[in-house]
């Protein structure tokens, strides 16, 4: 069965090509005026799938902007010899923000964009009125792992890159359907846009392929460091939400992560796991509104 057409309602009212950090990124608008609310996505995700969430926004008043991190989406590669780390993310962000908007923005940011999202509160706090993470206080600490192990493991996923050919998708069905793979409840017209704007046709032009830089499926070779991280959790003066899905990947030391943060409260969306955008739009669409009005 062919893939529904993506709602108008989730289309973006507007995208532009904003330059930051030396790569042209790609930034989608809903609502009127300049963003109040700007909304960063996961690792391997793309800024549309924040779509029902931004329009839930728009519907209430407040203008969004979404944009697509570096290597994924619509966003520049980093090209040739590069590499995406942390830092790269955060400056990317602090350069990116004054040119969406005038005024200290409402700054929410899901799994890897929350992580880059609380960093970027402590380190420009001038550009945050509020922050919201959503499964966003980084991930698993790492920090007992042997550097040297790290780096041999990552040299051996860019080999493994180098060597591997990937099988391209038939056409925007067999995407759709790989993204249930991991999203099984994936709503129709939602999946059909992702599917459809995620991906570009093959460099032979024989089927399709993912938008985001392959790169990003070795391994870094920077283990996280959760006692690091602590360091920048203290450092935030924004108000914060802290979002969890029911059955979201939640860690052991949240609590210790939360109790860094100086000003934090936090919400558990029930009957959803890791992606409570993309599940549970409307409730997370709500938190937002309610945090960013109290």
């Amino acid at each position: 069965m062919s893939a529904p057409g993506a709602s108008r309602r989730l289309e973006p009212d507007s995208e532009q090509r904003v330059l930051a950090n030396g790569l042209l990124h790609h930034v989608a608008t809903w609502g009127e005026g300049e963003p109040r609310v700007v909304l960063m996505h996961g690792f391997l995700d793309q800024a549309l799938s924040w779509a029902p969430v931004a329009r839930r926004l728009a519907d209430a008043g407040v203008s969004v902007a979404a944009f697509d991190f570096r290597g994924h989406g619509e966003t520049e590669w980093v090209g040739r010899g590069g590499y995406y780390h942390f830092p790269d993310y955060v400056r990317d962000v602090a350069e990116l923000l004054p040119k969406l908007a005038s005024e200290p923005v409402h700054l929410v940011g899901h799994s890897m964009g929350g992580t880059v999202a609380c960093m970027v509160a402590a380190l420009r706090p001038s550009l945050l009125r509020s922050l919201t993470a959503i499964e966003g206080l980084g991930p698993p600490d790492r920090g007992d792992e042997p550097a040297a192990d790290r780096f041999v493991t990552w040299l051996a996923s860019i080999d493994r890159l180098t060597q591997r050919r990937s099988r391209p998708m038939r056409d925007v069905d067999e995407a759709l359907q790989r993204l249930r793979v991991t999203t099984p409840a994936l709503d129709d017209e939602l999946g059909a846009l992702l599917a459809r704007r995620g991906t570009r046709s093959a460099d032979d032009g024989d089927g399709l392929v993912w938008r985001f830089d392959p790169m990003h499926r070795t391994i870094s070779p920077l283990a996280f460091e959760a006692k690091r991280f602590h360091s920048f959790l203290e450092r935030v003066e924004a108000p914060t939400l802290a979002v969890f899905g029911a059955r979201g990947l939640r860690l052991g030391d949240e609590a210790e992560r939360l109790g860094k943060l100086r000003d934090v409260r936090s919400v558990e969306i029930p009957d959803v796991g890791h992606m409570v955008h993309l599940l549970a739009p409307d409730a997370l669409g709500d938190a937002i509104l309610a945090h960013i009005r109290g």
